[in-house]
């Protein structure tokens, strides 16, 4: 039970600790690529590190919610790195609390109130971030979701760390057309959920702007909570990518494990990170109306998977 403890302990300080620094030698390779010099892959630090030094800054009228949104979304992001296979091969404390689904409609909640935060905020621009996420986030959830469905009935367990580890060491399972399929509509949606091109460009460009936009008004210690919040939403979404999906294999067991799968996980996070520049680097931005078909398409990959299963798997 103690070594449990301390394991927990080791994934979800991994959790905080990696996140923003995956942010950082992404946006670093990103700019090697476009033959640019590029921030410190530590870039990510000192921004929160200033950003917590600055006070509060609110639009007039607001609510309450606009002010205690970002607290209340990197909480639940919190609650979710107890629950999936981050560092550890098998379940953590509180990991029986939370299935698959439970974990999208935790990532979901932790969407849904940032989306009602910006429309606290009275701002134009924060309202109409919040209207396009939330219009996209309708057809990403059910996406999700039936991605974790699909690993789910083809592994017969709704577990994360029990698929993983089923997916690990059942070749039949990992090369089946059912899990190849889930996991192009995952790494789709993984795409959407964390701003990358093709779907989404950052910055202040007003056609670009999706998640930006819904966070346009914050500052100081808010934005601390919100920017944390996304390297750590993008950082447990991909280690799912990885750790259930495509590279569900080197994690390591027990306490010493446990501390040699933090630079296993960095070094997976590096194929990942060159594969999504990769991709940026060669495809052209899709149009704001296009996303609902980019999203359309990981649907119809999630449903696939189903009928694939359903007809037999058909292993490679």
């Amino acid at each position: 039970m103690g070594y449990l403890v301390w394991e927990t302990i080791i994934q979800v300080g991994a959790v905080f600790l990696i996140a923003p620094l995956v942010a950082g030698i992404y946006e670093n390779i990103k700019a090697k690529t476009e033959l640019r010099v590029g921030p410190s892959i530590f870039q990510p630090y000192y921004d929160l590190a200033k950003y917590l030094k600055k006070e509060n800054s609110f639009t007039m009228g607001s609510g309450l919610l606009y002010r205690y949104a970002p607290f209340l979304s990197l909480s639940i992001l919190f609650v979710i790195s107890f629950v999936i296979p981050v560092i550890l091969p098998y379940p953590t404390m509180f990991a029986p609390m939370v299935d698959f689904l439970g974990g999208a409609m935790l990532f979901t909640l932790s969407s849904v109130i940032l989306i009602l935060g910006a429309l606290s905020s009275k701002n134009n621009l924060s309202i109409m971030g919040a209207s396009r996420s939330a219009s996209f986030s309708a057809l990403a959830e059910p996406t999700l979701i039936l991605v974790f469905f699909s690993v789910a009935v083809e592994t017969g367990t709704n577990n994360p760390y029990v698929t993983a580890s089923l997916v690990n060491s059942s070749g039949s399972v990992y090369l089946s057309l059912t899990h190849i399929l889930s996991s192009i509509a995952f790494f789709m949606i993984f795409i959407f959920e964390t701003g990358k091109l093709p779907v989404e460009s950052s910055g202040l460009s007003e056609m670009g702007m999706i998640d930006e936009g819904r966070t346009y008004e914050y500052g100081g210690r808010n934005l601390f909570f919100i920017r944390y919040g996304s390297y750590v939403k993008q950082f447990l979404l991909g280690s799912v990518l990885l750790n259930v999906f495509i590279f569900p294999w080197f994690m390591q067991s027990g306490l010493i494990g446990a501390i040699f799968d933090i630079p296993i996980m960095v070094m997976k996070w590096l194929v990942l990170i060159v594969i999504v520049v990769f991709l940026e680097q060669i495809l052209a931005k899709v149009r704001l109306f296009k996303i609902a078909d980019y999203l359309a398409i990981s649907f119809i990959m999630s449903i696939l998977a189903l009928i694939m299963f359903i007809l037999g798997g058909f292993s490679l």
